[in-house]
């Protein structure tokens, strides 16, 4: 987290140990979302002095780039939490499931606007059923015959655009998927 974790008790008393049991499920929250900003914790009992058969009540509070996240676990007659300890797990564990959803729509988000990479066949060898792409960031990617969607592997010809989906082969870069581009190709 950027900032420090903020903790708050109302109708009780400072505990240290669930303040210990509130840092360490707040500091696992980072192995689900990388950017958290900020992280606001409150735990409330339901009346001064009443730790036993009252339900306790844990909002946090999360910043992260564009979002606020907010968490509340009132007391709904979940007779689990009349221990806090419970409570704080259960506030927590909701509180990963939305960090989760939002690095999940963030994630598609930009997979969304991603631009698939492309370039024009430099290379073609039919023979040994392989070609070469110059990628339109001056890099040579090699793809094999099977790799072409949408067209035929011998009706390529050098100079011709394609996309292509580019992973580490064995030798190197190597395009996983090419997709023809232009008039005479279907576009995938």
């Amino acid at each position: 987290m950027q900032l420090p974790l903020e903790i708050s008790f109302r109708n009780m008393d400072r505990s240290e140990a669930v303040e210990a049991k509130v840092r360490e499920r707040a500091a696992k929250l980072d192995q689900f979302a990388d950017h958290i900003m900020s992280c606001r914790v409150m735990v409330e009992a339901p009346h001064k002095h009443h730790h036993q058969g009252g339900l306790f009540h844990v909002r946090i509070d999360i910043k992260v780039p564009g979002r606020e996240l907010a968490v509340s676990r009132e007391p709904a007659g979940h007779h689990a939490h009349e221990d806090v300890y419970v409570a704080v797990r259960d506030a927590f564990d909701a509180a990963r499931r939305q960090l989760e959803d939002y690095v999940r729509q963030v994630r598609g988000r930009e997979k969304a606007h991603e631009t698939p990479a492309h370039g024009r066949i430099r290379a073609l060898v039919p023979m040994e059923d392989y070609g070469i792409i110059l990628a339109s960031d001056g890099r040579e990617i090699y793809f094999h015959r099977n790799s072409v969607l949408g067209a035929d592997f011998d009706k390529l010809g050098v100079g011709d655009e394609v996309r292509f989906a580019e992973e580490q082969g064995e030798q190197g870069p190597q395009a996983s998927t090419v997709h023809p581009v232009g008039k005479h190709h279907v576009v995938g």
